[in-house]
């Protein structure tokens, strides 16, 4: 198998499992933290934010960022598609919509009357955006696997 084929197979998976990480959040993990008590939900999606920053996902959501650029440069048109697709779909969407909100929810004590206003608007928000970054990451995995 080539350089290309492999990083791109990398990209397809890599793609793959991130749409299944935002499928899963937009489909049953916001819903169910939306279920709960408003303390109780800002404090389990607290707990979320902060660990899921480990190196691995770290590694797998940047990695296939960078992948989607080197493959968009020496790629077919499709690769093109996919790069851009979770460049802006993903990185772009996370950096500039869903941490800034998740730096603001964790900056608020869970048991309060600001948390809870904060909390409603917030599950709107960050779900809708979510499921652009899931929209997104699952096009980028079509466009390499058709490749």
């Amino acid at each position: 198998m080539d350089a290309l084929r492999v990083l791109t197979v990398a990209a397809a998976v890599g793609g793959g499992l991130m749409a299944g990480i935002f499928f899963a959040f937009s489909v049953f993990v916001m819903r169910a933290l939306a279920s709960l008590p408003a303390e109780r939900g800002i404090a389990a999606m607290q707990a979320l934010n902060r660990t899921i920053l480990t190196p691995l996902f770290l590694l797998l959501f940047l990695g296939v960022g960078v992948l989607g650029a080197v493959l968009a440069v020496i790629g077919p048109p499709s690769c093109l598609v996919g790069g851009a697709l979770y460049v802006l779909g993903v990185l772009v969407v996370t950096g500039a919509r869903n941490v800034p909100w998740n730096n603001e929810l964790d900056a608020l004590a869970p048991n309060t009357a600001e948390a809870a206003d904060y909390w409603a608007g917030y599950l709107r928000r960050w779900t809708a955006w979510n499921h652009v970054r899931t929209v997104a990451s699952t096009g980028a995995a079509v466009a390499y696997v058709v490749t």
